[in-house]
């Protein structure tokens, strides 16, 4: 919900995914982005501190900028989309770039010798809180007879497909008790497939399309679809000719008509159904893969089938007897991160 990156929306750093799909990426979010600005920081200052003035020769801004801009979009952003320049000025001896970044605001520094380029400061002027935080009470679940779940996730993002992963066995259980859909975060901008924005590229929307076609036609294969396509076809996904004949092999397996989802996909049916999902996520604060929504309340739990589950049994009214039974507690590995 393919690629190696993260895992209606979308979420500056430069890299919109925690689990970049270039290695080496500074502008993965997170941990890695601070770690990365912190270090780089301190070697520009120690260059610029115990090189002797004079030995680099300045690089006139604008020129400057537009090198630095090139580089980010050849080395440094997902595949297909761009920074797009904005300003240069001179700040505190170096060079500060803006820019623009899918709709967001992102800043470059640089040596005026244009040779380094990092893209976070630290003002260690500024007082730190160092007073005690008290932790974020968890929310108080919302009742109802039956229970409306709404996983967000991005096809080919890797947490996504955790998620997906834990929440099957809960389908099993549940499934006749609760509504339990997976809803898909992509920014849609016109009436054709190409212009769906999604994360990790238009074959990640193309999927997003044909999976929330079969969620509508084929309810009751859709999450041995997923099973299948996350183990089979998710590894492959970078692999357009590869990816094609395996979510075509994994549907005739189930016997779903691979005719019907690709008219659905491609047609207003799956465009009409993927812009009310862009319009729930965007108004439900709905931007990572994967968000979790249990009657409306955003769960912050573990990923694992017994901690979705007890979050799903503790919205109903009265809970069914099915959640007197244990499923799994392990946690798969990187599960608390997400793309977006």
């Amino acid at each position: 919900m393919t690629q190696q990156n993260s895992d209606k929306k979308k979420s500056g750093e430069i890299s919109p995914d925690s689990h970049a799909q270039k290695s080496g990426a500074l502008f993965g979010k997170g941990t890695m982005i601070a770690i990365v600005g912190i270090m780089v920081i301190l070697i520009v200052f120690l260059v610029i501190m115990l090189s002797p003035s004079g030995n680099s020769a300045a690089v006139p801004m604008q020129p400057c900028a537009e090198k630095v801009i090139g580089y980010a979009n050849d080395n440094l952003v997902q595949p297909g989309t761009s920074v797009s320049f904005k300003s240069v000025s001179e700040n505190r001896g170096m060079y500060e770039i803006q820019g623009t970044y899918q709709s967001q605001e992102v800043t470059i520094y640089t040596t005026k010798d244009c040779t380094m380029l990092f893209t976070n400061g630290i003002n260690i002027s500024a007082s730190v809180d160092t007073s005690p935080q008290k932790p974020t009470p968890a929310p108080t679940p919302v009742k109802t007879a039956r229970p409306s779940v709404d996983l967000y996730v991005m096809a080919f993002c890797p947490y996504g497909t955790q998620a997906e992963s834990a929440m099957k066995p809960v389908v099993s259980l549940l499934g006749t008790k609760a509504d339990i859909n997976v809803r898909y975060i992509t920014t849609v901008r016109g009436s054709t497939v190409d212009s769906v924005q999604s994360l990790h590229g238009l074959s990640e929307a193309q999927e997003d399309l044909r999976q929330i076609c079969i969620q509508k036609k084929y309810p009751q294969k859709f999450w041995d679809y997923i099973d299948t396509f996350n183990a089979r076809c998710y590894p492959v996904s970078q692999n357009l000719t590869s990816l094609n004949t395996c979510w075509r092999n994994t549907s005739a397996g189930l016997g779903i008509d691979i005719s019907a989802i690709e008219t659905c996909a491609t047609g207003s049916d799956g465009l009409g159904m993927l812009k009310t999902d862009e319009s729930d996520a965007n108004q439900n604060g709905a931007t990572a893969s994967p968000t979790l929504l249990i009657n409306g309340i955003k769960y912050s739990g573990a990923r694992t089938p017994e901690a979705y589950k007890q979050a799903i049994c503790n919205s109903f009214d009265t809970a069914p007897s099915e959640c007197g039974t244990i499923l799994s507690s392990t946690q798969s590995a990187a599960s608390a991160g997400g793309c977006g």
